[in-house]
């Protein structure tokens, strides 16, 4: 048998914006993950041949953050390391990354994921470089302009969404719906994490408890006066990180694979 599979991984909370995440950064969360998500497979640190990490606003955080979180997870420093940047598809498209990569056997064991610390976005100085000679000047929020900004007409790209919902058909009732058993499952897997100050351990994401369900129904559009996407049905401004590891099996019966744990398989 020759398969690609997930076995096992882990995600920290998901804490809100300035939040109780905001003293970590996204390297230091998503070493949490990566270190926790190797071990629930059961794997060692020396196993891991590369880490795929997505991270959409790396700005502020020193070189090679992928890097950064796999070395604070333990990992010895022959293992590879690469950040990639899909916007909100990131972490999805680092796990995508790691199955052809294994398929075209560059590797038989990654660990990939995602991080972000959207609360620790900087501002940023555009000019400063050259000199502000004269007049007023402008700041940049770095979350907005390289996050949820299109970069061509600075549309938000929760209008994007809208546009597409429109396209689809789809009501405000099953957008809700849809919001309302989101957030009564996002309440698993909680991993600690370790920073400066000692081992912070967050016990619940913040953002789905924070919601009132019974008021869903009755929030006005954010991005459209007639819209569906509202504050509720939309993604959040949060910090946190997840990890899977992703696994190349030749000839592995069945019951191994039952004690592996797999999750998934190509």
């Amino acid at each position: 048998m020759t398969d690609i599979v997930i076995v096992n991984g882990a995600r920290t909370a998901m804490g809100g914006f300035q939040g109780s995440l905001t003293s970590l950064t996204a390297p230091e969360l998503g070493a949490a993950t990566i270190k926790e998500a190797i071990v629930r497979a059961g794997l060692q640190p020396n196993d891991v041949q590369e880490v795929i990490m997505g991270c959409v606003l790396p700005a502020g955080l020193k070189q090679g953050p992928a890097r950064q979180a796999m070395r604070k997870a333990g990992l010895p420093d022959s293992t590879g390391a690469v950040t990639i940047n899909k916007l909100c598809g990131s972490g999805m498209k680092a796990v995508m990354q790691a199955a052809d990569a294994i398929k075209a056997g560059s590797a038989e064991v990654i660990v990939a994921g995602g991080m972000e610390s959207m609360t620790n976005a900087p501002y940023l100085l555009p000019k400063a470089r050259s000199g502000y000679r004269m007049g007023h000047g402008e700041v940049k929020d770095h979350m907005f302009f390289d996050g949820l900004e299109d970069a061509e007409t600075g549309r938000l790209m929760g209008s994007f969404a809208q546009d597409m919902a429109n396209s689809k058909g789809y009501t405000r009732q099953q957008m809700d719906d849809f919001a309302i058993r989101s957030l009564q499952r996002a309440q698993k897997a909680i991993t600690e994490v370790s920073s400066r100050k000692g081992d912070v351990v967050i016990d619940q994401d913040e953002q789905p408890f924070n919601a009132n369900i019974d008021k869903i129904p009755s929030l006005r559009p954010a991005f459209a006066k007639d819209g569906t996407i509202t504050a509720a049905n939309a993604s959040s401004i949060s910090d946190g990180a997840s990890a899977l590891s992703i696994f190349m099996v030749v000839h592995v019966p069945s019951a191994i694979l039952l004690v592996l744990q797999v999750h998934a398989s190509s």
